[in-house]
């Protein structure tokens, strides 16, 4: 009898086993392009990875790290990537004018972190007191979008304010009489450590320039084809941006210094309390709805304001660019502390 019951034992063993194998070999594997070098504005995602979540939706998931030499979104679009790191909304705006077939499926940041910088003590209280200046350092992607914005949207900003920006901000700290460019979540840290002083910053955001960020792109065939898996995705992603934001982010920051050696324990705490305090996540409709949240009504209304001021093309049919099936379901905000 014992032994009848031992071969059982045994046999049942060999069961579980045989299925957890099993279990462990039907994960689907997916690779996710980031837009630049790992940082914490990509910390959710390393979460996700690192504390197990994307496993428990049933996915293996490889974090491709963006910088100077990647091409994320060409493996994207090549199909050697399943997903990528969008930036803005601009950036769909333009694949539905040229007929490329991408689709946003979530949108990580409500607000985008670009800011302008301004020296303290200068008479700048407010957004439109930068008119003012004479100078503006500026990238040419940024003159050729949000400066025209601000042009239309704030009466007295004019194009002999711009100097371009080389990612330096010493021409900026020797200029009292100037502003600068930047991420608020990284380039305020390396102005304040350099300069002696507290900047003031004044994100775009804020000012109305409301375009989502690091949205979650895929193309619209393999969405057609693996929508549960994209689902997964999305959804692993949000939970791992609220463990990332209010849980125990360690583990996930040591994998981010792992891909970006340079990447320092005092920037990423930095960038941490600055998304949280200004609401780079969690803030508009991903307070009731969810981080990821995004909305055609939201879309829409930047679209507009962008045809406003000239930077993109009218009567493009922007519904195309996004799909919002899988956010604004309220996932993980019981995570939220």
């Amino acid at each position: 009898m014992r032994s009848f019951r031992n071969g059982m034992a045994g046999l049942a063993a060999g069961v579980v086993a045989l299925f957890a194998a099993g279990s462990a070999s039907a994960l689907d594997e997916v690779s996710f392009g980031t837009n630049w070098l790992a940082q914490a504005e990509h910390g959710g995602f390393y979460q996700a990875v690192v504390d197990g979540t994307y496993e428990k939706y049933g996915l293996k998931v490889t974090i491709l790290q963006g910088g100077p030499q990647a091409a994320n979104r060409a493996l994207l679009l090549a199909g050697k990537a399943n997903f990528y790191m969008a930036g803005n909304l601009l950036e769909p705006f333009s694949s539905v004018e040229q007929g490329v077939p991408l689709v946003e499926v979530a949108a990580i940041f409500q607000k985008e972190p670009q800011v302008l910088i301004a020296h303290p003590d200068q008479g700048i209280e407010k957004f439109d007191d930068l008119a003012k200046l004479p100078t503006i350092f500026m990238g040419k992607d940024g003159f050729v979008s949000f400066f025209q914005w601000m042009k239309s949207a704030y009466p007295g900003f004019r194009d002999e304010q711009y100097k371009p920006y080389t990612f330096n901000p010493a021409p900026f700290l020797a200029d009292k009489q100037s502003a600068q460019q930047g991420y608020i979540t990284s380039e305020p840290f390396e102005i304040e450590r350099q300069g002696g002083f507290k900047p003031k910053l004044f994100l775009l955001a804020d000012a109305g320039f409301d375009t989502y960020s690091t949205l979650i792109e895929t193309t619209q065939d393999y969405l057609k084809a693996n929508p549960d898996v994209v689902k997964r995705f999305v959804e692993a992603s949000i939970i791992g941006w609220y463990n990332y934001l209010y849980g125990d982010n360690a583990a996930a920051n040591a994998a981010i210094k792992k891909d970006n050696p340079e990447m320092t324990d005092d920037q990423i705490a930095f960038s941490i309390k600055t998304m949280k305090e200004y609401g780079i996540v969690d803030s508009g409709e991903a307070l009731e709805k969810g981080i990821g949240c995004m909305t055609g009504e939201h879309v829409k209304s930047f679209y507009d304001k962008m045809v406003k001021a000239g930077v993109v093309k009218a009567g493009l049919d922007v519904s195309a660019a996004y799909d919002t099936q899988f956010v604004c379901q309220g996932l993980g905000k019981d995570l939220k502390k």
